[in-house]
Parts: structure tokens; sequence; C-alpha cells
């Protein structure tokens, strides 16, 4: 009989209803961590910085979830010891064989384990900052390398995060296992793909300058020459902007969508519920993510998997996603004039659309199968376990 294991997942947030929201770094763990239920592995996940405190029990499945530290100073390190000793009475009570932690924050900084730990580049401060040409503050970028060479093994998500993570924190010889993030493509179906709303071009993701957002005004209004009817709708919540200290980056778009007449053509719909985000994916005529700092993106996947024509960032990462112009187009954020008329020549040809979109599903069934990765990340988790023991 093949090894079970235990595997342990610490996690900020996670998208399960006990939490009540969710992200791209909780997406790709849950959708991990699911399918390892179905293949009879204890998964215990330990949820930090929340509400309240509480243990859920779903199957093969144990949900911690996990309060922060009352100390009013040197809160970071207190949280951090906290959640160490938490951990370490689980390892004890439930045999817990291995621990996968992020890159965020290093939050593994200061904790000290008999099991092995790997952590994932979900993508680091020190990572952005690195894309987005931002100063990073020193605490945190010793906190992260300090997670780090604790760390027994690493995977990135793509090969460019782990090699650029490997130069920003100048990790010595250690091999970086790239595991794509995988989705379960039976949740992300589009029987129907020659019908969608005619010039709906859709952006999903939280509004904010790393994700490109501040360039969509620019882009779309160059899209408004040719098709004056077209439509711009945004999904995703709102977020200050640190460059100009505004409190609202929707607002920083707004001025700019107002001095060329294309607010009107715009729809801000917020923060909603996934399966809600779903039908808007398949509503669309042409999706768009011109982002500045990934690592991998699962909502590009999503809609490539839903068989969706996607214009996206030619950024490092992106690269291993698509192929330009069979699966998609990568273009760079800031090339305002490609990047309009990529969305151009998808809108002005149904046929390409629809083409790319089946390249794009066959593109994501051969990379992104949660069915195939899971039996990677197993793999790697025993391997390590083996070295360590």
């Amino acid at each position: 009989m093949a090894q079970k294991l235990h595997i342990a997942y610490i996690v900020s947030h996670y998208p399960h209803k006990a939490f009540g929201h969710d992200g791209g770094l909780g997406t790709s763990v849950y959708n991990l961590v699911e399918k390892l239920n179905m293949l009879d592995h204890k998964v215990s996940v330990f949820v930090y910085s929340q509400k309240k405190e509480f243990i859920l029990e779903e199957g093969n499945i144990t949900l911690y979830s996990l309060t922060d530290s009352n100390a009013t100073f040197f809160k970071f390190y207190f949280n951090r010891k906290k959640i160490e000793k938490f951990i370490k009475e689980t390892i004890s009570k439930r045999e817990i064989n291995i621990i996968e932690a992020p890159d965020w924050t290093g939050i593994t900084a200061f904790m000290n384990f008999k099991i092995p730990v790997v952590i994932r580049f979900h993508g680091s401060d020190a990572y952005f900052c690195h894309l987005e040409k931002r100063k990073q503050k020193l605490k945190n970028y010793w906190s992260e390398k300090l997670a780090l060479n604790s760390a027994n093994a690493f995977i990135a998500p793509t090969t460019f995060a782990g090699e650029l993570s490997k130069k920003i924190f100048k990790l010595k010889n250690d091999e970086i296992k790239t595991i794509h993030h995988g989705l379960e493509l039976q949740n992300f179906t589009n029987d129907f793909p020659a019908v969608f709303q005619k010039g709906m071009i859709l952006y999903v993701g939280t509004l904010i300058r790393k994700k490109g957002a501040l360039e969509l005004p620019a882009i779309f209004n160059k899209v408004r020459k040719k098709f004056p009817e077209a439509k711009l709708v945004l999904i995703g919540s709102d977020a200050p902007d640190i460059k100009t200290s505004s409190a609202s980056t929707w607002q920083l778009m707004q001025d700019q969508l107002k001095e060329n007449d294309d607010l009107t053509n715009v729809e801000y719909l917020g923060k909603m519920p996934y399966n809600e985000v779903v039908n808007y994916i398949r509503k669309a005529n042409v999706c768009v993510f011109p982002t500045f700092a990934e690592t991998l993106g699962m909502v590009t996947i999503e809609s490539m998997a839903m068989k969706k024509a996607v214009v996206n960032s030619n950024i490092g990462w992106s690269q291993e996603l698509i192929i330009d112009g069979e699966s998609g187009y990568l273009v760079h954020p800031g090339d305002h004039d490609l990047f309009a008329n990529r969305i151009s020549d998808l809108l002005d040809n149904d046929a390409l659309c629809l083409k790319i979109g089946e390249q794009a599903r066959k593109r994501v069934e051969a990379k992104f199968d949660i069915n195939k990765l899971v039996t990677e990340n197993i793999e790697f988790y025993k391997k390590v376990i083996n070295q360590i023991n």
C-alpha cells in the first residue's frame, strides 16, 4: 500500500465558508488540499490572524483558526511563537509528517520544528517589491530571509518565481522544485464558448497598481476609438495606492476614465462570490490581466480553462502560462498601444477568439490539471521526508 501522509499548511487566508474570504494563495492551497483529501492523505490547515479560535474537522481535513498574540511589543515575533507552540502540540498529537508555509512575510521565521518545512514561493514581500521597484522594509526582508534559511526545501509555481526569489535572497545551491498551481478542471468549463457578450472586456483582480489596474483606462480608451460600444467590467476589491497615498485605486481610475468620457462604458462590480465571477468569465468576450507582479496568476489560468481569449502581461512568469499568439497574447502592461491592439484584434474576430480559447483550454489541461499536479506534490513531500529522516 502506498504511504499515506499527514501534511500541514500554514496560511493567512483560506477560501472556506468558515473564514469568509479568499485569495490567490489560499485558493491554490485549497485546490491541493481538496485533492489530497480525496486521495486519503490527512491534512491540517493552520489559518493565522483570525478573529476567533476554533477547530473544524471535515473528512481527512482539519482546519485550525488561530488568533494573534496579545503582546503589545514585538507582536510579529510573539505571533510566530504562538503559532509555533500550537503547531508543535498538534504535531505530537496528530503525527504530522511535513509542514508547508508561504514565503510572504516569513511566517516561519523564529520557528523550529522537528519535522521538515517546505516553503512555497507564492510571492514574498521582497519579490513583489523587486518587481514593482519599491523599497522594502528591512525588517520584512530579514524575516523572510530567516524563514527561508531554516526551511528544508522549496517549491515555486513557476521557474521564474523560483529563480528570482533565489537571486533576491541569495540562496546558495538550493534546488527549487517548480510545481505549477493546479485547477480542478471540471469546475471551470464552458460548453458554449461561442456564446458571449460581444465587446465585453473583463478584468478580475484587486484594483491595485501592481496588478496593472491603472494601465486599464489608457488601454480601454484606445480600444474604444476602434470599438465605441466596448464595455470594460471590473471585478475585485478596491485597494489604496501607495505611490499617490490615495485611499482608492478605483477613484484614480475614475479620474482617468472621466478625462476621455470612457466612464459610462465601465462597470465596477466590486468583490463577489467566486461562483458569480465564473459566470462573468463565461460572458466575457476577452479577459485582460495587465499585471506587473505575480508568481503565476490563478485567474488567468481559470479564464483559459473556460476557453477565453486572454491578453496577459508578458513579464517572466506569464511566459510559462501562455504561448504568445497561440493560447493567448502576451504584452507588457506599459505598452498601451500593443495591449489595445491585441484586444481590438480579438473583438474584431470571433473566429480568432474561439480558436485561441480552444488552444488555451488545451494548454491548461496539459500543464495545470490538479489531478496530475497533486502527484508531483506528494512525491516531492515524500522525497523531502526521506532525505531528512
